[in-house]
Formats: structure tokens, sequence, C-alpha cells
């Protein structure tokens, strides 16, 4: 409840520092901050990226973060493998989370990836809908 979730806060080279003096900032500002803590006490962590239900169940809240790809974060505990946190929607990933990969951070899982060569730019633009299947 200490941040706020805000799409237009940060860009993906937003310096930790600069997301806890405002408060505000993305899943992945809020993912890379939670790596950051975990790992200053020694514990193994690990970035992930995916995707959350857009159109959730009947009943179930629509999470915060579901318009774009998401990033959470997993944790290595020996009684119990790796466990997955989501701190933008402070809940522990089930169903409604779909992972895609996951690495050190933000730069190991990136979803765009390349080299332009003699000028341009890029300005991709992705439209992801996720919702459950009945059996």
């Amino acid at each position: 409840d200490e941040f706020t979730f805000d799409d237009e806060a940060t860009q993906v080279a937003t310096p930790l520092v600069e997301v806890l003096e405002r408060r505000r900032g993305v899943c992945q500002d809020f993912a890379h901050l939670m790596l950051a803590c975990l790992r200053s006490r020694g514990l193994a962590a690990r970035y992930v990226s995916g995707y959350l239900l857009t159109q959730p169940p009947p009943g179930q809240p629509r999470l915060i973060g579901a318009d774009a790809s998401h990033a959470w974060v997993s944790v290595f505990c020996p009684a119990s493998g790796w466990v997955d946190f989501d701190p933008t929607n402070n809940v522990q990933p089930a169903l409604e989370h779909i992972s895609l990969a996951w690495g050190r951070d933000f730069s190991d899982v990136s979803p765009l990836r390349g080299v332009i060569l003699g000028g341009g730019t890029h300005d991709p633009d992705v439209r992801v809908t996720v919702m459950p299947v009945s059996a």
C-alpha cells in the first residue's frame, strides 16, 4: 500500500532509487525492488515475466497490470523449491499468472531484443487477451 501502480511514472531504465523516491511505478519496478530486497538478505531470487488473465472468472477481481506483459518474483526456498510472489498485486501467483520466462532481471527476459542499423526507431504495439477455457 506504500507504492502506487502508475504506468507513466517510469521507463525501462528508471533507476530503483527513483522508484523509491516517487513511490510509483509498474510491475517491473516493483519486481526489481523486491529482488533487490531479497538478494540483500542472501536469498536466491529471479525475475519472472509473463501475462495475467485479462478476463478473470466471474466474481474474481481483475489484477493490476493485466493490460500488458507482467512481472513478478520467484524466490528459492530450500524446503519448497521456487515460490512465486507478485508484489504489484500482493498475491502469491496461481492459475491467473502465466509464466513466459525468468532470469536475473528484466534484461534477461526482455520481450524485444535486437539491433537497428541505419537509423530508425521501434514502437511495438502488442495486445494479448488471456482468458480461462472451460474443459
